[in-house]
C-alpha cells in the first residue's frame, strides 16, 4: 500500500502561483478586491451625516417687519435650514411638502407684529415633512435657539418690555417654560406626527429586498445558462435579443410582486404601518421598480462571464443603495457629490414613492416626479442589455 505522500513546498507554491494567474487574469475580480474597499471608504468617510443641515425650507409670509425678516435670517444663518422659496399661500406650502420638494414651510400670518406689539402672543407656524424623523430632528431642535436669538435681538430699547419669556409652544415640546412668550413657534410635524421609526423604515425595507434578490437572481439568469452549456439552445432559437432578455425577467416579476405583498402585509399588520395612499398605486410603483431592477441584472449578466462575476457586480451595486438612496441615512444630510450619485438609483426614487403614497396619500400628480426616472431606468437599461448581450459564445 503506498504511503501517504509528504507536504511539498514546491507543489503548494506551485498552486499559489496558478491561483494567482487566475486573480490576474480575471480583471473583474481584481477591480473588486481593490474597488469595494475603496467605495465603502469614500460613502461611509464622507456621503454619511446623520445630522443634516441646509435643508430646503419655503415661506409664506403675510407680515413683512423687521421681527419677522430677523425671524428668516435667524433660520438661514443657523445652517439647518436653507430658504429656497417664497410660497403664496398654505396649500401651496402643504403640496411642496407632500411632492419632497421642501423639508419645511414657515407661516407667518397676517398682523404677526401688531399682535405682538399688542401682548396678544401671536404665533409662526412650521409645518415639517416628518416621514423621516432623522432628517428632521435636529433642525427642529434649533428653533428653540433661534426665536431666543431674535427676541433677545429685536425686542430691545423701547421694545424690551416684551421679553417677558422666551418663545414656547408646549404642545410641539420646544421652548422655555419660564414665563409668558412674546410669541410662540408651534411645530406641526406632518405625516408620522408620533416620530414612529418604522414608518419610515418598514417601507423602506420593501425596496432593499426588491433590489437586493431582483438584481441577484436575475443577474445570473445568463451566465448559468453559459455556465450549464445550455446557451447553445438559446443562440440556435429564432429569437431576438429583446425577446431573450424580456422572456427570462418575466418569472422574475411574478417573485417580486410575491415578496411586495409579503412586506406590505407584514407593514400592515405587524408593524402598523398606515397606509393613506391607494394600494394600487402601491403595487404600481412596486412595478415600475421589480422592472427597473431586472434590467440592472439582466445587464450584469450579460458582461460577466461566470456565476462569480454576476455575484460580485451585484454586491458592487448594493452597496451604494444601502447608503445613498435615503433608506438607512438622511439623503438631504449627504454631500452634494453623493446625492448626485443618488438619484441615479432607483431605490432614491422608490423610497419616494412608496413613503409618498403610503404615509402622504400621494395621488400620480405627486408622484409623478419620482415615476418618470425609474421609467426612464428602465428603458436606457434594457437598451444596454440588448446591446451587451452575446450572440455567440466567444
Amino acid at each position: 500500500m503506498k504511503g501517504r505522500q509528504r507536504f511539498s513546498a514546491a507543489r503548494w507554491w506551485a498552486v499559489v502561483l496558478k491561483e494567482f494567474t487566475q486573480l490576474k487574469r480575471d480583471r473583474l475580480t481584481f477591480a473588486m478586491i481593490v474597488g469595494i474597499p475603496i467605495m465603502q471608504m469614500a460613502l461611509f468617510g464622507f456621503a454619511i451625516n446623520t445630522v443634516p443641515r441646509h435643508l430646503d425650507t419655503g415661506i409664506v409670509s403675510a407680515d413683512e417687519s423687521n421681527v419677522t425678516r430677523s425671524f428668516i435670517e435667524a433660520m438661514q444663518n443657523s445652517s439647518y435650514f436653507k430658504i429656497v422659496k417664497r410660497l403664496p399661500n398654505e396649500q401651496a406650502g402643504r403640496e411642496a411638502l407632500a411632492r419632497g420638494q421642501l423639508m419645511f414651510v414657515v407661516n407667518i400670518p397676517a398682523g404677526f407684529t401688531r399682535q405682538l406689539l399688542r401682548r396678544e402672543h401671536p404665533s409662526i407656524l412650521i409645518e415639517a415633512d416628518a416621514t423621516d424623523p432623522t432628517t428632521t430632528g435636529s433642525a427642529l431642535a434649533a428653533v428653540n435657539g433661534i426665536a431666543q436669538s431674535v427676541v433677545q435681538r429685536e425686542l430691545t430699547g423701547p421694545l424690551a418690555g416684551l421679553q417677558a419669556g422666551a418663545p414656547n409652544d408646549r404642545s410641539s415640546s420646544l421652548g422655555w417654560e419660564a414665563g409668558p412668550a412674546p410669541f410662540s413657534v408651534s411645530v406641526h410635524q406632518l405625516y408620522n406626527p408620533d416620530e414612529i421609526t418604522q414608518y419610515n423604515v418598514v417601507p423602506g425595507l420593501m425596496g432593499m429586498i426588491l433590489t437586493l434578490t431582483m438584481v441577484m437572481m436575475t443577474g445570473l439568469a445568463i451566465t448559468r445558462e453559459r455556465e450549464r452549456g445550455t446557451m447553445e439552445n438559446l443562440l440556435a432559437m429564432p429569437a431576438t435579443p429583446l425577446e431573450v432578455m424580456t422572456g427570462k425577467l418575466v418569472p422574475y416579476v411574478g417573485i417580486g410582486l410575491i415578496q411586495a405583498s409579503i412586506i406590505l402585509l407584514a407593514a400592515r399588520y405587524v408593524f402598523f404601518v398606515p397606509f393613506f395612499g391607494n394600494i394600487g398605486a402601491v403595487y404600481l410603483a412596486a412595478l415600475l421598480f421589480i422592472a427597473a431592477n431586472l434590467t440592472v441584472g439582466i445587464t450584469f449578466s450579460s458582461l460577466a462571464r461566470n456565476q462569480l462575476q454576476a455575484v460580485q457586480l451585484a454586491i458592487f451595486y448594493f452597496l451604494p443603495n444601502i447608503v445613498l438612496s435615503g433608506f438607512m441615512f438622511p439623503f438631504k444630510g449627504m454631500p452634494g457629490w453623493a446625492q448626485v450619485i443618488g438619484n441615479v438609483l432607483p431605490l432614491t426614487y422608490f423610497n419616494r414613492l412608496i413613503r409618498g403614497i403610503l404615509l402622504k396619500g400621494n395621488g400620480w400628480a405627486d408622484s409623478w416626479p419620482s415615476v418618470w426616472p425609474l421609467m426612464l431606468f428602465t428603458v436606457v437599461l434594457m437598451g444596454v442589455a440588448v446591446i451587451t448581450y452575446r450572440r455567440t459564445l466567444d
